[in-house]
């Protein structure tokens, strides 16, 4: 049975560096057949590059997805159509350019992925995420084996509402973008497999991946500064899912966190 490995957000150079060196012998380590990382964050702590794509799936990253940061770097929406194992949020307006979903296949067995952005607190321009979830499984039906969709939301209640919505249709639903690993990774009833949020690859000694003292000092006085990404007790973070084929769904669940 095909075992996929998902990595939280990767952020800045801390995280991307430790997920290249780690990502091989990790890999074998569990028996993950396909790897997918949200590596938004991996420039600098926003947006990416197609250096940095090209060096995550060098290292082995099968897809690459992102969140709301995507067009932070400049002249990163020059570069993603040429990025053939990167999708951009699925519900961005469809004149964005990239990929609104990818086909992963090994050894005959064919995953879809798929991003798509909340709208709760977030105020980047997308559309209902229920509803294109709901087109791009109809879509995607006779092109795959499964699906895979990631929900890159800020409102937890958000998360959660789909994953129900997409229980016994979707292999798994599992967050991304608060960069806090939730304790709640479970397998739906349907057999959707199921995570708030991954957590994130980076530096835990941080707020969300950022220099604690920087961002401390902007909570006491209001002003903006800017925040670095924070350099120490780096951390894998995320999720490891087994998908039965036959059905599409999932059959086990374990989050996964490794330490440098």
């Amino acid at each position: 049975m095909p075992k996929i490995l998902f990595l939280g957000d990767i952020v800045g150079r801390p995280g991307r560096n430790f997920v290249v060196e780690r990502l091989a012998s990790l890999r074998q380590e569990l028996g993950a057949d396909i790897v997918i990382a949200n590596a938004e964050n991996s420039a600098g702590g926003a947006g990416i590059t197609k250096k940095i794509a090209d060096q995550l799936i060098a290292a082995g990253v099968d897809a690459v997805t992102l969140g709301d940061h995507v067009w932070d770097q400049k002249k990163f929406e020059n570069e993603i159509d040429g990025l053939e194992q990167v999708c951009r949020p699925a519900n961005l307006p469809e004149q964005n350019p990239g990929r609104s979903h990818l086909i992963v296949e090994k050894d005959g067995f064919r995953l879809a992925i798929l991003t798509v952005l909340g709208r709760n607190y977030l105020t980047f321009k997308s559309s209902c995420p229920f509803l294109m979830a709901d087109a791009k499984l109809a879509e995607l039906e006779s092109q795959c084996d499964a699906v895979f969709v990631e929900v890159h939301m800020e409102a937890t209640s958000e998360k959660i509402a789909l994953g129900w919505h997409l229980d016994g249709r979707a292999a798994a639903v599992v967050g991304t973008h608060t960069h806090v690993p939730t304790a709640d990774g479970r397998i739906l009833p349907k057999g959707t497999a199921y995570l708030s949020d991954a957590g994130m690859c980076g530096p835990y000694a941080s707020v969300l991946g950022r220099d604690v003292g920087q961002v401390v000092a902007s909570f006491l006085d209001g002003m903006k500064r800017r925040f670095p990404v924070a350099e120490d007790d780096v951390r894998i973070s995320g999720c490891l899912i087994e998908i039965d084929p036959s059905t599409g769904l999932s059959l086990s669940f374990e989050r996964i966190e490794l330490a440098k």
